[in-house]
């Protein structure tokens, strides 16, 4: 038995996340435990379906277990976000491998990058080149030029110049500041790159998916029939999801909030929240976000910023490793990993939001965060959906035909595992 953990986001699941199940199974893996984004997504966008949804098809396309990334953490920058999930995995207690995807394909090379990033962080250097108006990509390539030379800081610099390969590198610092006994594995991204918006057969990128979706082009081919039914069906019944649908929300949370409360955002510093404040007069969503940007401050995470805004996320809960684990779906062969975490897992595992708060103030305030956070997603979709779901939403077990099981017996059989009913 080889249980292996994917950090993913599945926004939406598409024919290359596919392929990465494949060849981590190829690799040995028998179990798959996804720690998967909820409602938000570390890009600072809202994700076009709910987290349940995504993760019932999760569980029908390969994975064993969905376990939720907070939102806490799914709405950080890649270092908490890396941070967040693999502690998550740590204290299943039962993972044996991390896999993910990158455009460099060898674990060496992204340790290799690994180590020197996290020596470059040590460096004060690092913080008075970001002062000095220099964004973060750039103070690393900066000082890994100056420190270790032409050739050594061009293939670095070459590595952490793709997303995949930069979130490679920030699982492996966690793991390695985590002292984890979980080994990273990586599937060579052959194919589209990150944010590539053209198509290789039928592989695209989730970029190019959703850009079809807000235009209404056909993407049909590029995802799983399952995910792309479940998609029309979310269309159809209204559920989609759009940050333009918070436009007001946020412009009016930007109006009514402070220099000193937004010095408490993760991500706000050195004079940033002067710059956010000038932008409270803009009409649009779109006029905030020109308005704050520049080469220093990337969209990414300008949306993080105003997301967390608007939930009430604060540096001070970045400051706080998940309490909790939070089940959203299983399938039959995700009884085995919940099985043998039980006797070793060193947080509370439950479906139950409720049953989760009740851990400990970080976990009643993680919970209250997360609560929030649906709340907001009902009111960003485009059928304003009903509030105070995610108290309620039940999670979902599947056969191995893809069937949810609901039946009274199945589910109290999976009480054993969480000490709570179900």
């Amino acid at each position: 038995m080889k249980i292996t953990g994917i950090i993913c986001e599945y926004n939406p699941l598409h024919n290359g996340h596919i392929y990465h199940m494949k060849k981590t199974r190829e690799n040995g893996a028998t179990h798959l435990v996804a720690v998967m984004s909820g409602n938000y997504v570390q890009r600072g966008d809202i994700a076009v379906e709910d987290k349940f949804e995504r993760a019932k098809l999760a569980v029908r396309s390969g994975i064993d277990l969905v376990l939720e990334l907070p939102c806490v953490y799914s709405l950080a920058s890649a270092e908490y976000y890396a941070k967040g999930a693999v502690h998550i995995l740590n204290s299943l207690g039962c993972i044996d491998e991390l896999s993910f995807g990158s455009e460099v394909g060898m674990v060496d090379e992204l340790e290799k990058a690994a180590e020197i990033i996290a020596e470059l962080q040590k460096d004060s250097e690092m913080e008075e080149l970001m002062r000095g108006g220099m964004s973060y990509p750039n103070a690393v390539n900066s000082m890994i030029y100056k420190k270790y030379g032409s050739k050594l800081g061009n293939r670095t610099g070459d590595i952490l110049s793709s997303p995949n390969n930069v979130l490679a590198v920030e699982y492996i610092k966690a793991l390695r500041a985590s002292n984890s006994v979980i080994k990273p594995f990586t599937v060579h991204r052959k194919s589209v790159a990150h944010d590539s918006m053209t198509v290789l057969g039928n592989t695209a990128s989730a970029s190019f998916i959703r850009k079809c979706m807000d235009e209404g082009t056909d993407f049909y081919g590029l995802v799983p029939d399952r995910v792309y039914s479940s998609y029309r069906q979310y269309v159809h019944s209204g559920k989609r999801a759009s940050v333009k649908n918070l436009e007001r929300l946020i412009i009016y949370k930007l109006r009514t909030s402070t220099a000193a409360q937004l010095r408490l955002i993760p991500d706000v510093g050195q004079g940033l929240e002067n710059r956010i404040l000038d932008c409270a007069p803009c009409r649009s969503l779109e006029e905030i976000l020109q308005g704050i940007k520049t080469k220093r401050y990337t969209m990414a995470r300008i949306k993080r910023i105003l997301l967390n805004l608007l939930i009430g996320i604060t540096k001070s809960d970045l400051e706080i490793l998940p309490p909790y684990i939070r089940v959203l779906a299983s399938s039959e062969r995700g009884k085995d990993v919940l099985a043998m975490a039980k006797s070793r897992c060193t947080l509370p595992v439950a479906p139950a939001l409720a049953k989760l708060a009740s851990n400990g103030c970080d976990a009643e305030r993680f919970a209250s965060l997360e609560a929030v956070a649906s709340d907001i997603y009902a009111l960003a979709q485009n059928r304003i959906g009903k509030g105070q779901q995610d108290y309620r939403n039940m999670f979902r077990i599947e056969n191995a035909a893809g069937e949810e099981l609901r039946k009274a017996e199945e589910l109290e059989e999976l009480g054993e595992f969480f000490d709570d009913e179900i």
